[in-house]
């Protein structure tokens, strides 16, 4: 008897096993996704997001959910990223969403706008700010939906072929920008130019623009530009932070079991802290290349950049008095800038004016 209820037992307990095997496969279903990036694999630090969430939700889900990236190019240019993911040609894309301030200008409020918040706040806004449920608000009206997917941290002003210290010589210079920094430097003479990362070069070589901004030392020595264009300002006022996005098509985005979401979303939080990660190791060392290889480094004077406050604030009256989207952002960004500067100023302006002085010292 004992032996017939052992057997019985472990018959009754195979076949919950063989039950369960089922079960669990089918809580992760086999997914084949397409990323298309804005950036070329060249650029090793920012195109590397898009690798990083592939391979985190690859290990995460045990190879079910496999996430393909394209660099730029492969299957969509930079600026048809958005549209291809809305329309469903591919189900996701890792750009910089102020490439498509044509479509909307609140595209450009969820990324980088002038004189706004730097890379810890953007992060603290979005996080603990309400700021990805915003930038969501909006995204669902284009048939998408948004996860911070890296940061740049402040960018550099940009390389120019001539030097510049009053806005008079800003007039009539074409410069290759991006987004509403675009019709801020408009505003100051500056004939704004939209020119995708791996045309700059070339164009910079050619005359065809006389200035350009990119992102910081480290992928801008990548591309050679203190070659053609010597002179490098900085800070990149229009750039605290530039905020890379994750953007999924919306009905790909929901139609994802609950835990396979939670992993995209962990995946894309930490693939933000890496880049920012990343970039702070290596700028340093680039910067320091680039001046001993003959870039000039500059800061913009004071006269620009009170101008270009001024003409910011100006864009900002003018876009959010015909777009309710973007007033909606761009009231939240500046309420959040003026708290968080009230307490930067006291804890990491004083240690890090401090530090800056005493670095040289032990």
């Amino acid at each position: 008897m004992k032996r017939r209820n052992f057997l019985a037992t472990a018959g009754a307990g195979l076949a919950a096993g063989a039950i369960a095997k089922p079960a669990i496969a089918q809580s992760n279903p086999e997914i084949r996704w397409r990323l298309t990036s804005g950036f070329p694999k060249s650029l090793d630090t920012i195109y590397g997001g898009a690798d990083f969430l592939a391979k985190y939700v690859s290990e995460a889900t045990e190879g079910k959910f496999q996430i393909q990236p394209f660099s730029a190019g492969e299957i969509v240019g930079t600026f048809q990223a958005a549209d291809a993911v809305s329309s469903g040609t591919v189900e996701m894309a890792h750009t910089a969403a102020y490439y498509y301030v044509g479509k909307d200008p609140t595209f450009a409020a969820a990324a980088a706008v002038p004189f706004t918040l730097n890379a810890r706040q953007l992060n603290a806004w979005q996080y603990h700010g309400g700021g990805i449920g915003l930038v969501n608000e909006f995204m669902a009206k284009h048939n998408l939906y948004a996860l911070p997917g890296g940061n740049t941290g402040t960018q550099m002003g940009g390389w120019f072929r001539k030097e510049i210290k009053t806005v008079q010589d800003l007039q009539g210079l074409k410069m290759r920008i991006a987004g509403i920094a675009g019709q801020v430097m408009a505003k100051l003479g500056v004939i704004p130019q939209q020119v995708a990362g791996g045309d700059i070069y070339p164009s910079l070589e050619r005359g065809t623009i006389d200035a350009a901004e990119w992102i910081g030392p480290y992928d801008d020595e990548k591309l050679g530009f203190q070659k053609v264009a010597p002179y490098y300002y900085y800070p990149g006022f229009w750039e605290g932070g530039l905020t890379l996005h994750f953007l999924f098509n919306k009905e790909k985005w929901e139609s994802l079991p609950k835990h396979y979401k939670a992993i995209v979303e962990s995946a894309a939080m930490a693939a933000n802290q890496d880049m920012l990660a990343k970039y702070d190791a290596k700028n340093p060392a680039a910067l320091r290349s680039l001046v001993g290889a003959g870039a000039q480094l500059r800061p913009f004077s004071a006269e620009i950049l009170d101008a270009a406050f001024k003409a910011t604030n100006e864009v900002y009256a003018e876009i959010s008095a015909q777009n309710a989207d973007f007033k909606k952002l761009i009231d939240s960004l500046r309420a959040f800038r003026n708290e968080e500067y009230l307490w930067f100023q006291v804890a990491e302006y004083a240690f890090d004016t401090y530090m800056i002085r005493a670095r040289t010292r032990g």
